[in-house]
C-alpha cells in the first residue's frame, strides 16, 4: 500500500488538506478504509455505514494496514465549542442551580435527551443532585426556632407540631435530628431521645460498628446537619454490608443512613433481596439497649 492517498494529495494520518477529496469510492477496501479513518477523521461506525460493510472488519482492516484504531473515537478530532452551544450550557446550569428544574425537564426546552444534559452539566463541574421526584436537597425544611418552640418549649408531640407548622410527623422528626434536637421516644412517660450529635458519637464509639465500617472503607463523617449535606456522594451500600451492620451489629435501618448516606429504604430493599427478616416494628434497635445499658452503668 502507498504511503499517499491515491489521489496523492494527502498522506494517511497527517491533517486534511483543503483539496483532498472526501471519500475514494473506486480505491480498494482497504485503502479507502484508512483514508476515510486517517485522512477525514470519520470514526469506525461512520466508514461501515457509507461502505456497507461490518465496523469490525473496517477495524480488522484498518489495524491489517498498521492504523492504530483508538478505542470509541478517544482522541479524534472535535468540533470546536459553539458561542450556541456554550450558552446553551450556561442556561442549562442555571436552570439546574438556580431555579432547581430537574434535568429531564431541562431536556425538553433544549432539545437533546436527559444523558446528554447530565453529561454536559458534569463536564461544567455542576454538582448533581440525587435522582428521582423526592430529591434530599429539596426536602422540606422546618425553621429551628418554630420546632424548638412547638416541640421542646410547649411540648407538641410530632403529629401536633406537623398539624400546626402544615407538614408530616416525619418531617417533624427528620429536622429534629437534622438540627440535633433532643427526640423524644413515644410511649409514656415521655422521655428525651438523644440528639443526632449524640447519637452519631454513639455510633462511632461502638467498637462493633467501629469494626465493620473499617472493613468495608467506610470513613467517618461526625459533623451533624442535613443528610445530603454530610454526604455529598453516599456511600454504595451492599449486601453484605448492610447485614453486618443491621445483623451482626444491631442496627436500624436508619442508624445505617446516618453512617453511610444512603435510604433507609434502600438498606431495607438489601436486606428483603439477601433473605434477611427485618426486626419487628418499633421498639429500640440491640444497638439502642445495649449503649442504654452501657450508659447506666
Amino acid at each position: 500500500m502507498s504511503e499517499h492517498c491515491p489521489a496523492e494529495c494527502c498522506p494517511h494520518g497527517g491533517a486534511t488538506e483543503a483539496h483532498c477529496p472526501v471519500d475514494l469510492p473506486q480505491a480498494p477496501l482497504p485503502e479507502r478504509a484508512v483514508h476515510l479513518y486517517a485522512c477525514q477523521g470519520l470514526s469506525t461506525y461512520k466508514i461501515a455505514a457509507i461502505t456497507g460493510i461490518g465496523r469490525q472488519r473496517i477495524t480488522r482492516l484498518l489495524r491489517k494496514a498498521g492504523i492504530s484504531v483508538k478505542p470509541r473515537g478517544a482522541g479524534r478530532r472535535k468540533a470546536p465549542q459553539s458561542p450556541d452551544r456554550e450558552r446553551l450550557d450556561e442556561l442549562m446550569a442555571a436552570l439546574y442551580l438556580e431555579q432547581r428544574m430537574p434535568s429531564a425537564q431541562i431536556a425538553e426546552i433544549a432539545g437533546i435527551p436527559d444523558r446528554r444534559v447530565r453529561e454536559r452539566l458534569r463536564a461544567r463541574g455542576v454538582p448533581m443532585r440525587t435522582r428521582g421526584w423526592c430529591n434530599r436537597e429539596d426536602r422540606v425544611a422546618i425553621p429551628a426556632d418554630e420546632l424548638a418552640a412547638l416541640y421542646l418549649q410547649v411540648g407538641l408531640s410530632a403529629d401536633e407540631a406537623g398539624r400546626v407548622l402544615g407538614v408530616s410527623r416525619h418531617v417533624v422528626l427528620r429536622s429534629a435530628h437534622d438540627q440535633g434536637l433532643p427526640v423524644r421516644v413515644g410511649g409514656p412517660p415521655p422521655a428525651r431521645g438523644p440528639s443526632e450529635i449524640e447519637l452519631l458519637a454513639a455510633l462511632y464509639a461502638d467498637p462493633q460498628v467501629h469494626c465493620a465500617l473499617a472493613r468495608h472503607g467506610i470513613p467517618e463523617v461526625t459533623k451533624p446537619g442535613p443528610i445530603w449535606e454530610r454526604f455529598p456522594q453516599p456511600h454504595q451500600l451492599t449486601a453484605e454490608l448492610v447485614t453486618s451492620l443491621y445483623e451482626g451489629c444491631g442496627l436500624s435501618l436508619h442508624h445505617i443512613e446516618l453512617l453511610t448516606g444512603r435510604p433507609a429504604a434502600t438498606a431495607a430493599a438489601l436486606l428483603h433481596a439477601s433473605g434477611s427478616r427485618p426486626r419487628p416494628a418499633g421498639g429500640r434497635s440491640p444497638f439502642m439497649r445495649r449503649w442504654r445499658q452501657d450508659r447506666t452503668r
